[in-house]
């Protein structure tokens, strides 16, 4: 399997604190990685790094083989990298459809658009129900199905998601992992960040723990869900 994204040595200082101290991993093509840690850990810092809503002070990122320090988010999007931010961030003013059209800004196909935004609601039957409605309006669970439909709306390469179950109801919590599998095996690369330790390492293949912002761990998912180190600092056991 290639290398899709490849962190190495980085460096993030955020709000006059060093959040990330030296950083490396990997993604390769097709698996679903998890980035875990406790909060604090510099995690999200990391994922707004890579996806260029941060500048880096030292190391690089490479997208594909090739260095993308310094490139926006934009620029990013129709490179194939996208990410669901930590608190949705949904348009709260617009609808769910409009929404998932402004997930597809960077595509002209318009009847391939409107195939996409089926397979969203295909993914998301709550979201057909309620197509015109406002975002603001919807549940936390719903939201973070926007969201994620929206990121998938680009047709990524690679998806970053961010604490997709922050903040939602344990059956919430079920339909999110179980759509972050789905996605996986649909064939888009996965970098998920979440505080859910137990729930990403068990759908990930490879998992690393972050912890002061440097990467204390890594290895197989399953082999770390059964680590006792693990277990006893990030599984409450």
């Amino acid at each position: 399997m290639k290398t899709l994204l490849k962190v190495t040595g980085l460096k993030v200082a955020y709000g006059g604190i060093q959040a990330v101290k030296g950083v490396d991993f990997e993604v390769r093509e097709g698996e679903l990685v998890s980035l875990i840690g406790s909060n604090g850990a510099g995690k999200t810092t990391t994922m707004k790094a890579i996806t260029g809503i941060l500048p880096i002070n030292d190391g690089d990122i490479e997208y594909m083989g090739k260095s993308i320090r310094g490139q926006g988010p934009w620029d990013l999007v129709t490179q194939g990298l996208a990410m669901v931010p930590e608190g949705r961030g949904v348009f709260a003013r617009m609808t769910i459809v409009e929404n998932l059209q402004m997930g597809a800004y960077i595509r002209k196909d318009k009847a391939d658009i409107q195939a996409d935004i089926e397979k969203v609601f295909g993914i998301f039957p709550r979201l057909k129900e309620r197509a015109d409605q406002l975002a603001g309006t919807l549940s936390g669970g719903e939201q973070q199905m926007l969201a994620m439909g929206r990121g998938l709306m680009s047709r990524p390469k690679v998806l970053l998601l961010d604490e997709p179950s922050m903040g939602l109801s344990p059956m919430m919590v079920d339909k999110i992992f179980e759509v972050v599998r789905e996605v996986s095996a649909q064939g888009v690369t996965v970098l998920l960040v979440e505080q859910n330790a137990s729930r990403a390492l068990a759908i990930a293949d490879r998992g690393y723990v972050m912890d002061s912002g440097l990467i204390t761990m890594s290895g197989d998912a399953k082999e770390m869900l059964n680590d006792p180190k693990v277990r006893a600092a990030y599984l409450g056991e």
